[in-house]
């Protein structure tokens, strides 16, 4: 089994962005990120730990111009705390083992695949995409995408 966990040495290899984010619980400009009209399939991972955390199948376009997902790929992987920062109520998501800030979860997802919207920073991913997941050590997960014709995985 893939040990997945965060290290001084992939900590400094991190953008002064990406740092923000995922170290000090910081956001990124909506609609100006890497990620959030991202329609490959493939799967997302921490950019610290490389845990995997969400599945471009699990992927829609919510509108706030970050990416968002109805589930984790495996919710080993994401831990779910109250965040009162801000002045506001809010449920802060981060990965187990990179401890990473990824963003947070909102009851406004749609509502035919369980209701949630994993609100998430792309500056806290890697996409790691379908073709390179065997080579990267993430085969496991290329059942996903058995039934896709080819071009997308997002809904």
């Amino acid at each position: 089994m893939t040990e997945y966990r965060k290290s001084p040495e992939r900590v400094s290899q991190l953008t002064d962005q990406q740092y923000r984010v995922t170290q000090q619980d910081g956001t990124e400009p909506a609609f100006a990120n890497a990620y959030w009209d991202n329609k490959a399939a493939g799967i997302y991972v921490d950019i610290v730990s490389g845990e995997p955390l969400f599945a471009s199948v699990d992927k829609y376009d919510s509108t706030t111009g970050w990416p968002s997902f109805t589930k984790p790929l495996d919710p080993d992987h994401v831990v779910v705390t109250p965040d009162t920062s801000h002045g506001m109520v809010r449920v802060e998501v981060r990965s187990a083992h990179g401890d990473s800030h990824l963003g947070h979860l909102f009851p406004d997802g749609p509502r035919d695949q369980g209701g949630l919207r994993y609100c998430i920073n792309s500056a806290s991913l890697r996409f790691v995409p379908v073709q390179d997941l065997e080579r990267e050590g993430y085969g496991q997960y290329l059942h996903l995408f058995d039934a896709m014709q080819g071009d997308t995985a997002e809904t």
